[in-house]
């Protein structure tokens, strides 16, 4: 694979976002440098269960940085900036305190991408704020809707923001690169973790709803969680999701409940919500007598979504995973970390190298020989295209449905692609159905759905039925003049119509097939549906969210961006390869694929250490104390008054102490580094819930 071959790449970065981001572009081919200081990326130390690494760099560092080259250095050094005068990418998170002046380095080098990964952007009032996973998830506004109404919302586990931020910046990377090399022009993206985290999450889909008039709820903020979802079972948990009335009506059935289905008493979620109590008890009634695999091989019959809930130990004993290989061996190590989620012509990109030693090739800081660039302040005025959108003059056909597929096609419309969205008046888009909570508001409830409002701007929308031959020949002349043909259903229903990679080779040998399926297109699961409800049960992300005298819960939406950011990432190559190829290629981008990636640090930590990592609430491994704690005039269902406080630094805890006036009780505490803050966690939530719940939360 070609792949992104002869790209260059300057990594100023550390811990997830960025490494992450790097990481898919070394994958895919690309020569990354990592640039560190001294004292190297804070990951090298670091286990999340706190191992003693006995000097040896962590497995996590591991997993993100393979492949890469390190150098031990800073922006401002000569022999970094002479890599940078070579790189086509430079990424960094130095912020907007940096004395990296930006503006400086893209006139001296006009063809270079600056990919700049920071909490709030670098403008604005929020640029220079500190912040954690947890605040940043906290603004967007995802903590506050997540869990039962009238108890502790509670963060999604497993710095999920960091993951999907490294994902989506990789995917503007990549484009913006394809850019360059159209144009001769480079580009500066300045990506907020904050932006990322509210597209990624089910925050502007609630606005949204607002937007078009959703009744109240009755719920304080919106908080409410899903049911059914995570349930009991005979000797742990199963993870059920019901998105479509057809797959309430069937769950109705499996529990042996089916006069409920002529009822309607629990159709929505709405009334489930409204008698949780009661619903849970039939539901758990049923679940509780049966173990897991009776009850996913039940709901399998039935087509209902269902998941066992994995963690970093059994998602390795998972017969669908075990089948599809996910998991390999670490180069240079015996633990195991999830493949690349992407497969390009029935390949995934090769093995990787093992990660670099601390300053390893600091004493050689060159890229591999033959792939220096041409710097663009060389060339001509004649030589310099008109710059235009990455994707302009890309033709795609867009046959996807609900949120993970529509949002990688959105993301290409855009980059600049001209997108057709077809559907089927037979069977309309999933994500449309979901306007039918606002029936009562909306005379055409099909077109008031938030979620598919959101992920179909920029594109243009056609009905076909697949079913008749005329809308089968439709379907071929627009794959006939397209780039790229992206679907995302389950494998059955395309293959049904004889719409495989052989039908459209056949049409137009220059397009670009790509299938987001559920669980891949091979495997015991192959045919089973799936949503991102199912993803973060499987993959672990449930496993790490909750409160730990809770069960696990779903985070609630990020696996479908998540995917779509993997398959818009892994679309970019395919269009580079055939840039080099000259003919299209088959793009398999498995749901359940993106998710074991970003949940990869449970099955490293166990693998790597024999820990099985657990979820913690509102708190983590890298914060103390850190959550969420009332306010004056709180009322958790009326009027919630959460503040939510992350502290990550020593710096910072002396200055919350002197904030907080340097009460009696933090004199012995003041010293305390992040572990001894970690051991007194308990205590310190003691003093400062007491004295958050005399002040004001917008004051403070």
């Amino acid at each position: 694979m070609h792949g992104l071959r002869g790209i260059n790449v300057v990594d100023l970065t550390s811990h997830v976002a960025g490494p992450y981001c790097t990481k898919l572009l070394a994958d895919a081919g690309a020569s990354v440098i990592k640039v560190e200081s001294a004292t190297g990326d804070p990951l090298r130390s670091w286990s999340a269960t706190g191992t003693d690494l006995k000097g040896n760099d962590g497995a996590l560092f591991q997993f993100l940085n393979a492949s890469k080259r390190s150098v031990i250095g800073a922006h401002d050094d000569d022999a970094v900036k002479a890599l940078v005068a070579r790189a086509d990418l430079l990424v960094e998170d130095l912020g907007s305190a940096s004395s990296l002046d930006r503006a400086a380095l893209r006139k001296a080098h006009p063809n270079l991408v600056l990919l700049s990964l920071s909490p709030y952007g670098l403008t604005g009032p929020y640029a220079e704020r500190p912040a954690t996973e947890f605040i940043i998830q906290a603004e967007s506004g995802s903590i506050a809707g997540r869990g039962i109404p009238g108890e502790e919302p509670f963060q999604a586990g497993g710095r999920v923001t960091e993951w999907v931020a490294g994902t989506f910046a990789a995917a503007a990377a990549a484009a913006a690169l394809r850019g360059a090399r159209e144009s001769g022009q480079g580009d500066h993206i300045d990506f907020s973790l904050l932006e990322c985290m509210t597209l990624a999450s089910t925050v502007f889909l609630d606005l949204m709803y607002s937007l078009l008039g959703r009744p109240d709820t009755g719920c304080a903020a919106g908080q409410n969680c899903e049911t059914p979802s995570i349930e009991p079972t005979r000797y742990g948990y199963v993870g059920f999701n019901t998105n479509t009335a057809q797959q309430i009506s069937d769950f109705l059935l499996m529990i042996e409940q089916p006069q409920y289905r002529e009822t309607g008493e629990f159709a929505t979620a709405m009334k489930r919500m409204a008698r949780l109590e009661e619903w849970e008890g039939l539901v758990r009634s049923w679940t509780r007598e049966r173990t897991t695999a009776e009850i996913i091989e039940q709901a399998r019959l039935l087509r209902i979504p269902v998941a066992p809930i994995g963690n970093g130990r059994d998602v390795l004993e998972h017969e669908q995973l075990v089948a599809r290989g996910i998991y390999r061996d670490a180069p240079g190590s015996g633990f195991k970390v999830p493949c690349p989620p992407y497969q390009i012509d029935g390949e995934r990109p090769p093995q990787p190298s093992r990660a670099p030693r601390l300053g390893e090739h600091t004493s050689q800081p060159e890229f591999p020989s033959g792939q220096e660039r041409v710097e663009s302040a060389t060339k001509t005025k004649t030589e310099t295209k008109t710059k235009n959108l990455p994707l302009a003059g890309i033709r795609v056909v867009d046959a996807t449905a609900w949120w993970a597929g529509p949002s990688a096609t959105h993301a290409l419309a855009c980059l600049g692609a001209d997108v057709i969205h077809v559907e089927s008046l037979a069977r309309i888009d999933g994500g449309r159905t979901v306007g039918g909570m606002l029936t009562g508001l909306h005379e055409d409830w099909w077109e008031a759905s938030n979620i598919f409002l959101s992920t179909n701007t920029n594109k243009r929308g056609l009905t076909i039925d697949l079913a008749d031959a005329r809308g089968r020949a439709i379907l071929d002349e627009l794959i006939a003049e397209a780039d790229i043909f992206v679907e995302n259903f389950s494998p059955r229903v395309m293959d049904g119509f004889g719409i495989d990679w052989a039908h459209v080779q056949a049409i137009n040998p220059r397009c670009i097939m790509v299938r987001m399926p559920a669980f891949g297109l091979d495997g015991p699961w192959r045919d089973n549906v799936g949503f991102a409800q199912t993803m973060e049960q499987l993959a672990g992300l449930a496993w790490l969210t909750g409160h730990p005298d809770d069960q696990p819960r779903i985070q609630r939406g990020p696996c479908d961006p998540l995917a779509g950011m993997h398959a818009t990432f892994a679309t970019l190559v395919a269009l580079s390869e055939r840039d080099h190829s000259g003919r299209g290629h088959f793009v398999e981008c498995a749901m359940i694929e993106g998710a074991l990636n970003v949940a990869a640090e449970q099955v490293i930590e166990y693998t790597a250490y024999g820990n099985l990592m657990e979820r913690r609430g509102n708190r983590c491994p890298e914060a103390a104390p850190q959550g969420l704690y009332p306010c004056l005039d709180h009322d958790p269902r009326s009027k919630p008054r959460w503040l939510a406080l992350s502290i990550a630094s020593d710096a910072q805890w002396r200055a919350l102490l002197d904030w907080l006036g340097n009460p009696s009780w933090s004199s012995t505490h003041r010293e305390a580094d992040l572990a001894a803050r970690q051991r007194a966690h308990d205590e310190i939530d003691k003093h400062l819930r007491d004295g958050f719940a005399a002040r004001d939360r917008d004051t403070c």
